[in-house]
């Protein structure tokens, strides 16, 4: 059996590799090194893929957070609701504005925030709202939308980790993820369903006159070169991680696909064992599962993953510590059991391996073992 890795990366490449090396050599001979037309070309396709008005790229998902954000042009002490069972780069974007961030707590089973919690978390303070949809599949964007409206909220999606799924409305109307709110934002990190060979990232609007602005903050400000109109950032896409990216698009949905078929074949080995909670599936969102995600339904999970470890099968925690309880983030005044849900999900949640290599014979002995732990 081939050795399992977390994030096959290597056997992806073996696929597509002519094609990638073909698009390098493309950029390098061409020299255009910054802002090449195969940026411009990725942006085009993507809001083709997206179909959403406007596609700006940046250098990296946290810039395309921070990049929303000064966007809106808030006022330092302001409030951003977003959730604690995330990766930190929504709360220290927040911070970095010198924002606040408010935290609402989330949905034991889908993991997302929940619009309940975002509802009673608006004070007179709060500006935005910025949902994640984590791990996979979309929150519930149709309440969150309907909160935000009624109270005059800008919403940011962070859609790193969902990127390709679809959301659908009670009138039926689909839509991917990220593009659903005011402003959407994703990541090209390596190990993301659609990731580059580096650093990248993008946003996304059908606000033109926020797509200007983007655009503007995303290049030192300037609208014309040399004239600055704002204080912006430097944050570009580069043009070889651009190409690379205009390949991957075209297997975007099969890579869902790959992924979506190993879940499956999770959940149904794991079905009749009690201890093992699987993945929820929303039912207004598909799921493209950037990670499985299981509940270890009481059983030590760190004894489980050390486990696995033994057994040559690699797993991950996402997240160990919820945001409102790191060490950066205490001067926010938060402390055990103000999120409950999400403080739970930290000490008991585990990612088996999830990639479009996976194969019957590696995920055969995954499952097996994992219920031959749990039992």
């Amino acid at each position: 059996m081939q050795k399992i890795k977390m994030v096959d990366l290597e056997g992806q490449h073996e696929k597509i590799g002519r094609e990638i090396e073909e698009a390098i050599k493309k950029v390098i001979d061409s020299t255009a090194f910054i802002k090449g037309p195969e940026v411009y070309a990725f942006q085009d396709n993507l809001a083709s893929y997206l179909d959403v008005k406007h596609v700006i790229g940046c250098a990296n998902g946290t810039d395309a957070l921070q990049v929303a954000l000064m966007s809106l042009d808030l006022n330092p002490g302001e409030e951003v609701i977003t959730t604690p069972f995330t990766f930190v780069s929504t709360a220290e974007t927040i911070c970095l504005l010198g924002l606040k961030p408010v935290f609402a707590d989330v949905d034991p089973n889908t993991f997302n925030i929940c619009p309940e919690k975002i509802e009673k978390a608006i004070t007179p303070k709060t500006r935005a709202v910025m949902p994640v949809h984590l791990y996979g599949q979309c929150c519930d964007m149709e309440k969150i939308m309907d909160i935000a409206d009624k109270n005059g909220l800008i919403v940011i999606e962070d859609a790193a980790q969902a990127l390709g799924a679809h959301y659908t409305n009670s009138n039926g109307f689909k839509s991917k993820a990220g593009v659903i709110g005011d402003i959407g934002c994703t990541s090209f990190f390596p190990t993301k369903n659609l990731g580059c060979y580096g650093d990248g990232g993008a946003l996304f609007t059908n606000n033109s006159k926020l797509a200007e602005k983007i655009t503007m903050l995303a290049n030192h400000g300037m609208k014309a070169k040399y004239y600055q109109e704002t204080v912006g950032i430097n944050s570009r896409l580069d043009t070889i991680q651009a190409a690379i990216l205009n390949i991957k698009l075209k297997h975007l949905d099969s890579y869902n696909l790959r992924r979506r078929e190993a879940a499956e074949f999770y959940d149904n080995e794991f079905k009749n064992n009690k201890k093992i909670i699987t993945p929820q599936r929303y039912e207004q969102s598909d799921h493209i599962f950037h990670q499985y995600t299981l509940k270890t339904g009481g059983a030590d999970r760190d004894e489980m993953k050390r486990y696995l470890e033994s057994e040559n099968i690699p797993s991950m925690i996402y997240y160990p510590v919820p945001v409102h309880l790191q060490k950066a983030y205490k001067k926010l005044g938060f402390t055990e059991g103000d999120f409950p849900v999400a403080e739970q999900l930290s000490k008991t949640v585990i990612s088996l391996p999830m990639h479009t290599e996976l194969n019957q014979e590696q995920l055969s002995y995954i499952t097996t073992k994992v219920n031959e732990y749990l039992n």
